[in-house]
């Protein structure tokens, strides 16, 4: 497999993951209670418990994605 093959496919996982990222994040910010309803219908979770699971849950993502797809992808383009 080629370096540019490799370099365009962490490009696009970044793009990809960033872009869902900021989805979740828009949808946690903006439809915040409605989120929670329908978690709530699910699990009996006190509203405090839920945002501090969906805070962690959007950081731990952005964590991830940052290890996992932007930093390959800079080192790539880097050494190429």
């Amino acid at each position: 497999m080629e370096i540019d093959s490799i370099r365009a496919f962490f490009m696009w996982c970044t793009i990809l993951n960033i872009a869902f990222l900021s989805l979740s994040s828009l949808i946690c910010v903006c439809a915040g209670d409605w989120v929670y309803r329908i978690h709530s219908k699910w699990f009996s979770i006190p509203r405090e418990v839920f945002n501090v699971a969906m805070y962690s849950f959007l950081g731990l993502y952005k964590v991830l994605v940052f290890v996992f797809n932007l930093i390959p992808y800079v080192a790539l383009l880097i050494i190429g």
